[in-house]
């Protein structure tokens, strides 16, 4: 068929059942949007900065398995979108990234000069190191099989974003091309891992002390069901990673806790006393694991379940690599396992009750001026039951929801861990709430990062998203500052000093978003009860916060990942 090559863009994106696009309009795309427009029913989600957009695409990416797409200009507009592609690359999100680019005859090509073209610019070779592969076009004729590359290079094996960059007059012109079909991903590759199964089960046999570690390869593989099925067979405590918090239900019996920098103290007692680590999807990166690798690896077995060779032994040394799709390992352990009877490690189970029961998430931060925000983090979760999930920013905030929230079997959690970006909570929301079709989502956010983003919350009520918002107002960068006391000697520089923040309440409402702020612990039941009175529109609550308040527990840096802040100190500053 002859076609316009917007038009076959439009038609593909629709083939793969993508059923919304995130952009902010600009002159070269108008093209694609227009014929999005004309010949699909993909919902066309306008922000009001390209970084939105992409961080929508992470989130949208991650809850529903198949690629969040975002359009952006030649320029800055292209530009603005790396933070988020670089956050799809760390965190295994897939998204597929089209950009304008200004026509072939006004690009400056081997040229010794910066620019030829108005907002020319070279975003492939800038994206390429956070991308799984860019495609820069130069031939109208090339744009089906680039699609079709590109799309299932973002969906198959470990997932992340591509990037296409699209010259504006190749956009108009008619190629000759077939009916769009719908793309599969690469099958994962049937591998023989039965020595590796066996090696494993008599391990887990020996084992006093067994852990697991969950992370987000679990959900990048989409192997949930698989996972919950596997550990109930195997009958060993659960702790996970930031990014695998939402595996496990609060309440499951074998869940333990999370582990990290600033993971529940019981629960990285528990990793770093172990005898056997079995790491599922888990990079064991230096937020994991503390500084002391060697330490953390001092007796004990590690097997470590990764689908890149390269992600296992480059930190921590001497684990026993099972490099294969993580679907595919539980679905093999479970098939050729599962008439074998696991023990309970019961001396082992009742020892990690006893260190939970000593060291309470809600009493680690000791007395308290105000609203204990683990304490608000809980009841947050107990009321918020008709959520299909959390997304954090990045701060104390987040760290905070990590120790404390309830979350339920069929809630996800998600949040930028491997870039680590602020301003992302609010725009992710955004991709969230339409993977699950306007279903309501919770945002937890500082001030800080929240005012990075702000404007998103006029895409929210245009778009009429049932999103809760939640800032925890300190007034400073709360988590930079306690940086700032344990090695500046309390100088705030930028932080406190030299920093401000609106009352959000305020500016909620002049976006006619309901708004209330609270300050004192016995307003906190009454302010989730005003929150969820409308389960299907937006609100937004402020929750006041002492501001030398710091987060607690967390990893005295330099020593093992069992010794933790206040009670233990520091042995060299931190470099991460």
């Amino acid at each position: 068929m002859k076609i316009k090559v917007s038009d076959y863009i439009a038609d593909f994106l629709h083939a793969q059942e993508i059923d919304c696009v995130f952009e902010m309009a600009g002159g070269m795309i108008t093209h694609i949007l227009d014929s999005l427009h004309r010949r699909s029913k993909i919902n066309i989600i306008s922000v009001h900065h390209e970084q939105s957009a992409s961080f929508a695409v992470d989130a949208h990416g991650r809850i529903t398995g198949k690629p969040g797409v975002a359009l952006a200009t030649s320029g800055p507009g292209a530009t603005n979108l790396l933070t988020g592609i670089g956050s799809c690359y760390f965190d295994s999100s897939p998204g597929l990234f089209i950009t304008g680019q200004v026509n072939l005859h006004e690009q400056k090509g081997d040229g010794k000069i910066r620019q030829l073209g108005f907002q020319e610019t070279d975003i492939v070779s800038m994206a390429e190191p956070i991308t799984k592969k860019c495609f820069r076009v130069i031939t109208a004729e090339s744009i089906p099989a680039i699609l079709q590359e590109a799309y299932k290079i973002c969906i198959s094996d470990r997932p992340g974003p591509v990037l296409i960059d699209l010259p504006m007059n190749l956009q108009r012109v008619e190629i000759e091309a077939e009916v769009p079909q719908k793309i599969l991903a690469n099958k994962y590759k049937d591998i023989d891992i039965l020595s590796e199964l066996k090696q494993l089960v008599e391990a887990i046999k020996l084992a006093k002390r067994p852990l697991v570690l969950a992370g987000a390869g679990i959900n990048c593989a989409q192997a949930k069901q698989e996972f919950l099925k596997f550990i109930e067979l195997i009958n060993i405590p659960v702790v996970t990673s930031l990014l695998g918090l939402d595996v496990l239900a609060f309440d499951h019996p074998l869940r333990v806790g999370f582990i990290g920098s600033y993971g529940n103290r019981w629960a990285n007692i528990a990793l770093g006393t172990c005898d056997l680590l079995l790491v599922i999807g888990s990079r064991l990166d230096i937020r994991q694991t503390g500084a002391d690798t060697k330490g953390f690896a001092e007796n004990k077995k590690i097997f470590q379940v990764d689908c890149l060779s390269e992600e296992v032994n480059n930190r921590v040394l001497n684990c026993i690599p099972i490099i294969v799709d993580i679907k595919f390992f539980l679905e093999m352990f479970i098939k050729n396992c599962e008439e074998i009877k696991f023990n309970e490690p019961k001396e082992w189970n009742n020892e990690i009750k006893t260190l939970q029961n000593k060291w309470l998430d809600i009493k680690e931060l000791g007395e308290v001026k105000g609203i204990n925000p683990n304490y608000f983090i809980h009841l947050l979760s107990q009321y918020s039951k008709k959520a299909i999930g959390y997304v954090a920013d990045v701060g104390s905030h987040q760290m905070w929801s990590a120790q404390s929230l309830e979350l339920t079997n069929n809630q996800r959690f998600i949040t930028s861990g491997g870039m680590g970006a602020m301003g992302f909570a609010l725009p992710a929301s955004i991709g969230f709430s339409f993977a699950g079709y306007k279903t309501p989502v919770v945002v937890i956010a500082g001030d800080g990062g929240f005012q990075l983003n702000i404007q998103e919350l006029q895409t929210i009520v245009r778009n009429k998203l049932p999103i809760k918002i939640i800032i925890l107002n300190n007034k400073n960068l709360g988590m930079i500052r306690q940086f700032q006391d344990s090695y500046f000697e309390g100088r705030y520089q930028s932080t406190y000093w030299g920093y401000s923040a609106p009352n959000f309440e305020a500016i909620a409402k002049a976006y006619e978003i309901s708004a209330k702020t609270i300050s004192a612990s016995d307003e906190i039941i009454s302010a989730l009860e005003w929150l969820w009175t409308d389960p299907n529109l937006p609100a937004l609550l402020q929750v006041m916060i002492d501001p030398y308040l710091n987060v607690y527990p967390k990893i005295a840096f330099g020593k093992p990942i069992t010794e933790m802040e206040p009670f233990s100190k520091p042995i060299e500053m931190e470099g991460t």
